[in-house]
C-alpha cells in the first residue's frame, strides 16, 4: 500500500480558484484534496503557504550555461546536468524540457560545435540511474541556418525522449533578429566580434540559409516525427510564418515577436508561448513585442523561463497581479505547458495527477519557495 502523505493548511490553487484545505498523496500520486482549516495529526502544516503544481518548463538554455559556463570553458558533463538539475528543483521546476541547439557553424568567430548528442546520453543516462531530482525530457532546438544540422538529426531517434522539436532560424535580417544592430550588439559584447568579423558572420549566415535552409527545415519537420515529438515554431514575426508553421504541424509557438504573429498563432489554434524574463523586464531585450502586451489582449497561454529559471514563479505571480487571477497565471506555468508537450499526468492538483507540488509563500510582491516535491519525494 503506498505511503500516505497530507499537507494540510494550504492555500490550494486548482485550476480557477484558490480554496484552504489539505491535499493527500498515495505514494507518488494526489490521491485527494479536502477543504478546511484544520490540521490532522502527522500532516504537514503549510501554515497558510500557497500550494501550486509543480512547474513545467517547455524550453531553457540554463543547461548550455553550466556546460559552458565561461566561453570555452568545458565543463564535466555529469556535474554540469546534476548542477542544472539541482537549480530547477530549488526554483520549483519538477519537469524539465532540457533544450539542446543542434545545427552548428563552423564558420570564423561566430561559430558553435556540435555537443546535443552526448549531452542528451548523459541526461538519459543520469536518469536511468536514478540520480535526478526531477523529470526530464529532451528539446532539440534545430537551427536551419547551419552547417551541420542534417547529420546531428540523424544522430536521434524515437528512445531518446524528445518531446519537442523547434524550428530555429537565427539568420540575421528576420524573426528575433529583424533589427541586426541587436544582434551585433550581442555577438560584439559577448564574443568580443570586430566590425569585419561580424560582417563576415553575418554574410555567411545568410548565405548558408539560401543554399540550404529550405532542405534543413522540411528535414526538421519530417524527424519531429519520426521522434513522436511536438514540434513548435520560434520568433514568427509575419502571419505568412504563421501560416508555414501551422502547414508544418507546429502545435506551440515559441516567442512570436509580434502582435500580427501572436493573432494568426490564435487563429490556427497554435499554443502561444513567451519568456518569462520578457514579463518580468516588461519587455523584450531583442526589441520585440511585450509578453505582457500579448498577455493583455489574450495572447499568452504558455511561459518560459527561457534563460534564467529562476524567474518562471515570479513571472508566474507578476501575471497573477496582472490578470487579477492567480490559478489563471499559474497554469501557464504547470498545466498549459504540461499539455502542449502532451504531458496528461502532470500540471494540476487534483486526484490522479503526479504528486509534483510546490510550498510558496508570499513576501510582499515576490514568490518564496519553501519546498519542492517531485512525484511526492521532497527535492528542495
Amino acid at each position: 500500500m503506498a505511503q500516505e502523505t497530507c499537507f494540510a493548511n494550504a492555500r490550494i490553487v486548482l485550476r480557477d480558484r484558490i480554496v484552504t484545505g489539505r491535499v493527500i498523496l498515495a505514494g507518488e500520486t494526489i490521491a485527494g484534496i479536502e477543504e478546511g482549516t484544520g490540521v490532522p495529526a502527522g500532516a504537514m502544516d503549510c501554515d497558510g503557504d500557497y500550494l501550486i503544481p509543480g512547474l513545467v518548463e517547455l524550453h531553457t538554455d540554463n543547461l548550455e550555461r553550466h556546460i559552458e559556463p565561461r566561453p570555452g570553458v568545458n565543463w564535466p558533463l555529469d556535474s554540469a546536468i546534476l548542477a542544472h538539475d539541482a537549480e530547477l528543483a530549488s526554483v520549483g521546476i519538477t519537469t524539465v524540457f532540457d533544450a539542446l541547439r543542434i545545427g552548428s557553424v563552423l564558420f570564423g568567430e561566430g561559430k558553435f560545435e556540435k555537443y546535443a548528442r552526448p549531452t542528451a546520453s548523459e541526461v538519459l543516462r543520469l536518469r536511468g540511474k536514478g540520480i535526478l531530482k526531477i523529470s526530464h525530457f529532451l528539446h532539440l532546438r534545430a537551427e536551419i541556418c547551419s552547417d551541420t544540422l542534417m547529420e546531428e538529426l540523424e544522430e536521434f531517434g524515437p528512445d531518446d525522449r524528445i518531446g519537442i522539436v523547434s524550428v530555429m532560424d537565427h539568420t540575421p535580417g528576420q524573426r528575433q533578429f529583424r533589427d541586426i544592430t541587436k544582434l551585433e550588439a550581442y555577438l560584439k559584447g559577448k564574443k568580443n566580434m570586430s566590425d569585419a568579423q561580424f560582417d563576415d558572420h553575418v554574410s555567411h549566415l545568410q548565405n548558408l540559409r539560401a543554399r540550404a535552409g529550405d532542405r534543413h527545415e522540411a528535414m526538421v519537420v519530417r524527424e519531429a516525427r519520426r521522434y513522436g515529438a511536438v514540434l513548435a515554431s520560434h520568433d514568427d514575426t509575419t502571419d505568412g510564418q504563421v501560416a508555414v508553421s501551422s502547414g508544418h504541424g507546429a502545435a506551440l509557438a515559441e516567442f512570436p515577436t509580434t502582435v500580427e504573429a501572436a493573432e494568426a498563432c490564435r487563429e490556427k489554434g497554435i499554443a502561444i508561448m513567451m519568456g518569462a524574463p520578457n514579463i518580468i523586464r516588461g519587455g523584450s531585450h531583442s526589441g520585440n513585442v511585450s509578453a505582457l502586451e500579448l498577455a493583455g489582449m489574450d495572447l499568452l497561454d504558455i511561459v518560459s523561463s527561457d534563460y534564467v529559471p529562476g524567474a518562471l514563479m515570479l513571472s508566474a505571480f507578476r501575471l497573477g497581479a496582472f490578470w487579477d487571477d492567480l490559478p489563471r497565471a499559474i497554469r501557464t506555468v504547470s498545466e498549459a505547458p504540461a499539455r502542449a508537450a502532451g504531458l496528461a499526468d502532470r500540471g494540476a492538483i487534483e486526484a490522479g495527477q503526479r504528486a509534483d507540488l510546490v510550498r510558496v509563500r508570499q513576501a510582499d510582491a515576490t514568490p518564496v519557495m519553501r519546498a519542492a516535491w517531485s512525484r511526492g519525494v521532497r527535492v528542495s
